[in-house]
Parts: C-alpha cells; sequence; structure tokens
C-alpha cells in the first residue's frame, strides 16, 4: 500500500512537471498560433531569475512565484514588441526568429552565469510514507499545477478579458470592428504565456537545478505535451500532461529512467500516429 502512495504520488509529479513545462506554451500556441523555439530559454530564464533574486535576499518563495513570472513576462512582452509582432502569420519566419532568439538567450546566460548548474535546495523539506519518503515540494507542485489549470479556465470561461481573448484568437477582423484592439490582446496574451514560463522555470529550480542548455530539455516535453493535447489549450494540455506523465513514470519505476524517456517518446509517437489533430482534435472538442 506505501508503495502505491508512493507511485501515484510520483506520477501525480510528473505530469505537474509536463502540466508546468507546458501550460505557457499551450497560451502561445495554442491561442496565437505561434511556435516559439525560444520557450525552453523562457523556461531557463525563470530559473535564473529566481536564483539571482534568492541569492541577493529575497524570500524564496517571492522569487519563485513574483519576481520569476515577472522577470520573464516583461521580457516577453519586449520580444513580442521587438519581433513576433512583426512575423503574426508567417510561420516559418517566427520559428527562425525565435530559434536565433533562443541562441542568443543562450549566449547570453552562459556569458554572465558561466556554463555550470546553479540551484537552490528544495523547500518544505519530506514526508514519510510507511518504509518510503517523499519531497513534500513535489507535492506542492502537484497543487499548483492543477490551481493554474483551474484559474486558468475560469480566466477563458468567465472573464471579460478571457471572451475577448477567444474571439480575437479566433477572428480579428471580427473582434476590430467590435472596438477590440487585437495588437494590444496579442500583446498581452504572449506576455502572459512567458510569465506563466517564467513561474514554471522558478518553480521547477530547485528540482532540477538550471544550465544555460537547459531549455533543450524543456522545449521537447512541453511541445510533445502541447501537440499531443490538441487544439483545447488547458483540457488537452492536461489530459496529454496525465497521460504521458503515466507512461514515465511506470517505465521508470519498472525499467530505468533512460527508458521511461523513451516510452514517453514512443507513446506521444503512437497518439499523434493514432490522433494526428490530438486527443481533443478527436475528443472533447468544445473543451476550452
Amino acid at each position: 500500500m506505501d508503495y502505491l502512495v508512493i507511485l501515484l504520488l510520483q506520477i501525480g509529479s510528473a505530469v505537474a512537471s509536463l502540466v508546468l513545462m507546458s501550460i505557457g506554451l499551450a497560451v502561445i500556441f495554442g491561442m496565437m498560433r505561434v511556435i516559439n523555439l525560444a520557450h525552453g530559454e523562457f523556461l531557463m530564464l525563470g530559473g535564473y531569475a529566481a536564483i539571482t533574486a534568492f541569492n541577493h535576499g529575497v524570500n524564496l518563495w517571492l522569487a519563485m512565484v513574483v519576481v520569476a513570472p515577472l522577470a520573464v513576462g516583461l521580457f516577453g512582452a519586449v520580444v513580442e514588441r521587438l519581433v513576433i509582432r512583426h512575423l503574426y502569420g508567417r510561420l516559418i519566419d517566427t520559428m527562425l526568429a525565435t530559434w536565433g532568439l533562443s541562441l542568443a538567450m543562450i549566449g547570453f546566460v552562459t556569458v554572465v552565469f558561466g556554463n555550470t548548474v546553479s540551484g537552490i535546495s528544495a523547500p518544505l523539506g519530506s514526508l514519510s510514507i510507511g518504509a518510503y519518503r517523499t519531497g513534500a515540494y513535489e507535492i506542492f507542485l502537484i497543487g499548483v499545477a492543477v490551481l493554474l489549470l483551474v484559474a486558468g479556465w475560469l480566466v477563458l470561461r468567465f472573464t471579460r478579458y478571457g471572451l475577448i481573448a477567444r474571439g480575437t484568437m479566433q477572428n480579428p477582423a471580427m473582434a476590430a470592428a467590435l472596438g477590440t484592439n487585437p495588437s494590444a490582446v496579442y500583446a498581452v496574451t504572449f506576455a502572459v504565456g512567458s510569465a506563466l514560463s517564467g513561474l514554471a522555470g522558478g518553480l521547477l529550480a530547485p528540482l532540477s537545478g538550471v544550465v544555460p542548455t537547459i531549455g533543450a530539455a524543456y522545449i521537447a516535453k512541453a511541445f510533445i505535451t502541447v501537440i499531443s493535447g490538441g487544439a483545447a489549450i488547458l483540457s488537452g494540455t492536461a489530459i496529454a500532461a496525465t497521460l504521458l506523465g503515466a507512461i514515465n513514470t511506470l517505465a521508470t519505476f519498472a525499467f530505468t529512467s533512460v527508458l521511461g524517456e523513451v516510452a514517453l517518446l514512443v507513446a506521444a509517437v503512437v497518439l499523434l500516429r493514432l490522433l494526428p489533430q490530438g486527443i481533443t482534435g478527436r475528443f472533447f472538442r468544445r473543451a476550452l
């Protein structure tokens, strides 16, 4: 029984990590159809923002939950204004621009922080479950992932901004005719997606540490999760993260962590072969 509880908590932790890695990309790609190849570096920047703030005396929780998303959100707003705004509707150009941005960010961060792993200790300690122990911080991340999904659904479903954002993404010309400024909506949406990426980077920093090239590990899993989820931003991300996280954890427990990663990739390939439009492209088509 204790082993089963630990296994379920580890699955929950893996699912929460995938949700956190993917939620910012889901907002930007799912709503704006912008493929941000610098998404992993946005996560990396959030991790460094949290670590730098903490090392300069800021409370750890404020560093992770406030400083990291604010810093990356502001950076995302600048990137949208200077780069992305001029490339809407030009998919290949956007991919090339964000790829170049990712390389520039890696180079800049390497110069500033060096090519070594930086990190902070995970707070909250550990919990005993029978003969096993697990990190309380991982359980906290499960709660954060659930909170982000619920909050995102409430905002998109019940607030005026959520209605305006969804309407603008579906038909910008009609939204403009009704008095909405599509450029402002795009800018805010990209900044919010960037802030969510920064929040995720700050929260994941105590678990994985941060190195300038860590974005490559983040972006692969994020894109796999978002694309497997399909058109629905939140429900697709949640369902795909649950499925892939469970497969990854079970394979890791049964074999090794390397085979766990392989199982995740194989599951994603099979899923996209069977459901080319993603899970919510075939099911839950009216979900957010």
